[in-house]
């Protein structure tokens, strides 16, 4: 896929999925959480993975579903150290890498736009040293709204102006890219295999990118 950097002034990117393995947050969520949850309070792993399925399908598309600290208190686990004992599992997408650095060359305004808490991402820095291909990165706690919402793009426009004519965006969140487009954003993509494990269950609507560069 070859982008249209001539008429590009802004790039906006996900981390989960786009840049980085979403296996990690599938392995952890679907598999390694499930069975301490079940082991701590009693449960069957099929019973825990059913709970907490349905959990998660109530605050789907909220900041609950994101934030760390809410699923710390609903639980009664530590998530971020939970988190941490399979950090190790926390990799790039291929030539995700490689991507940043042409987009660097390309644009002056390179920023990184996340559903993930702050604690996750600061995690992810430590494992992989993404922050140093961005301008600017904002999660979406911090806007109060999460990237499905349009009052987030708002927000992310008033934090720091851009045009949507001329903006890039890639997310693997067909719900995400959906609110993206409804704010004019003009260049969007989808990804292909944000989990290099897990089979997308859908395709999308966008141009999907198999892998970035």
């Amino acid at each position: 896929m070859q982008f249209d950097w001539q008429n590009i002034d802004t790039v906006l990117l996900d981390m989960d999925g786009t840049l980085l393995d979403l296996h990690f947050d599938s392995y952890f969520w679907l598999e390694y959480m499930p069975s301490v949850w079940a082991t701590r309070n009693g449960f069957m792993i099929e019973e825990a993975k059913a709970k907490l399925t349905d959990m998660l399908n109530h605050h789907a598309g909220t900041l609950n579903w994101y934030c760390v600290n809410f699923w710390s208190d609903a639980l009664g686990l530590d998530i971020m150290e939970l988190k941490g004992q399979v950090a190790h599992k926390i990799g790039w997408r291929p030539t995700a890498e490689m991507f940043l650095k042409r987009c660097q060359q390309e644009c002056d305004d390179v920023r990184m736009v996340t559903n993930a808490h702050r604690k996750i991402l600061e995690l992810k820095i430590l494992k992989t040293n993404i922050d140093q291909y961005f301008d600017q990165m904002i999660c979406s706690h911090e806007l109060d709204h999460p990237k499905e919402d349009a009052a987030f793009w708002h927000r992310l426009h008033n934090n720091k102006p851009f045009d949507p004519a001329r903006t890039l965006f890639i997310d693997d969140s067909e719900a995400v890219l959906e609110s993206a487009a409804r704010h004019g954003i003009k260049h969007i993509y989808s990804i292909a295999e944000p989990d290099s494990v897990l089979k997308r269950k859908s395709v999308s609507r966008f141009p999907m990118l198999e892998r970035l560069a």
